[in-house]
C-alpha cells in the first residue's frame, strides 16, 4: 500500500505512475492530515513527510525511519549509515522540530501488532481505543509541551495560543505528579487498615 500510495498520483486529471514523491498520492494524503501537528512544529514542506513517517510507524516503528529514507532519498538507494538523506532531514527539522517528532513518536501508540494485543488482553474495543488514544494524547501534549516552551527558548516560536496551552499542560501535568494522597501505595495502606480494623 505504501509502494503504491508513493508511486503513483493525480496527473493531469488521471492516476498516473509519478517520479517525484512531492505529486504522489501519499503526499497528498500527508498534506491533508498535516495541519493536526502544526501545533508541534511540523510545517513547512516536512509536514506531510513527518506525517506520513508517523503513520506507517503504526505498521512498525522502524517503518519512520525506512519512510524518511524513502521520502528523502526519492528513487536513490540510501546506505546504512543514511548519509544520502542526512543534509535534507536537517534543512527540514530543527533541533526543536526534532525532539518534537521523535517524541511524539516514541510516546504514541504502538504498533499494530501492539494494538493486537492490548486487544486481546482487554477484550474490550471501548477499553482499547480508549487506551490508544490516551496514548496519542499524551504524546501530543508532551510534544507540543517540547515544541512550544523549547521553541520560545531558543526563539523559533513566538508567544501564541498553543504556547498558552503548553504552559496549562505542563502546569496540569505537574499537579498530577506531585499531588499528595492520591498514590496507589496510600489507598493499599488505607484499605488494609480497614479490613484489619473490621470497617
Amino acid at each position: 500500500v505504501l509502494w503504491f500510495l508513493q508511486s503513483f498520483g493525480i496527473v493531469n486529471g488521471s492516476l498516473s505512475l509519478v517520479e517525484d514523491n512531492n505529486v504522489s498520492l501519499l503526499a497528498d494524503l500527508g498534506r491533508m492530515l498535516a495541519w493536526i501537528f502544526v501545533p508541534l512544529g511540523w510545517a513547512g514542506d516536512m509536514a506531510w513527510k513527518a506525517t506520513v513517517a508517523t503513520f506507517t510507524g503504526l505498521i512498525a516503528k522502524e517503518e519512520v525511519v525506512n519512510t524518511f529514507g524513502v521520502l528523502y532519498a526519492g528513487l536513490g538507494e540510501v546506505s546504512e549509515e543514511g548519509t544520502e538523506i542526512w543534509a535534507a532531514v536537517a534543512a527540514d527539522f530543527s533541533a526543536v522540530t526534532a525532539w518534537s517528532f521523535l517524541i511524539f513518536n516514541l510516546l504514541c501508540a504502538p504498533c499494530f501488532a501492539a494494538m493486537g494485543a492490548i486487544k486481546r488482553e482487554m477484550n474490550n474495543w471501548k477499553w482499547t481505543l480508549a487506551s490508544i488514544g490516551y496514548m496519542c494524547g499524551f504524546a501530543y501534549v508532551v510534544s507540543l509541551i517540547v515544541y512550544q516552551i523549547g521553541g520560545l527558548l531558543t526563539g523559533e516560536v513566538t508567544f501564541n495560543v498553543f504556547s498558552v496551552a503548553a504552559f496549562a499542560l505542563l502546569g496540569l501535568l505537574l499537579v498530577l505528579l506531585f499531588r499528595k494522597g492520591y498514590s496507589g501505595r496510600d489507598d493499599t495502606i488505607h484499605t488494609a487498615m480497614a479490613l484489619e480494623s473490621g470497617k
